[in-house]
């Protein structure tokens, strides 16, 4: 059964332990696009990107794809 938990980075670990999942087991957390992690790394990532003869409109697509799959994955 698939659950989502919305947590900070930091109140991830003791979250799970509250719920009492086991720590060994396998989790996937989903960085919240509008967090700060999350538009620091596109701010990094872009230049290189651009560099490579994408656009604005071409990275979006490929944002918008990795996020599908990911969906798809977690289905």
């Amino acid at each position: 059964m698939m659950q989502t938990i919305d947590t900070t980075a930091g109140e991830a670990t003791a979250e799970l332990q509250r719920r009492g999942i086991n720590l060994t087991n396998r989790v996937r957390i989903v960085l919240d696009p509008a967090g700060e992690a999350f538009a620091a790394a596109r701010a990094e990532a872009r230049p290189l990107v651009i560099a490579a003869g994408l656009s604005d409109d071409d990275i979006d697509a490929l944002i918008k794809q990795a996020r599908a799959e990911i969906a798809a994955e977690g289905a």
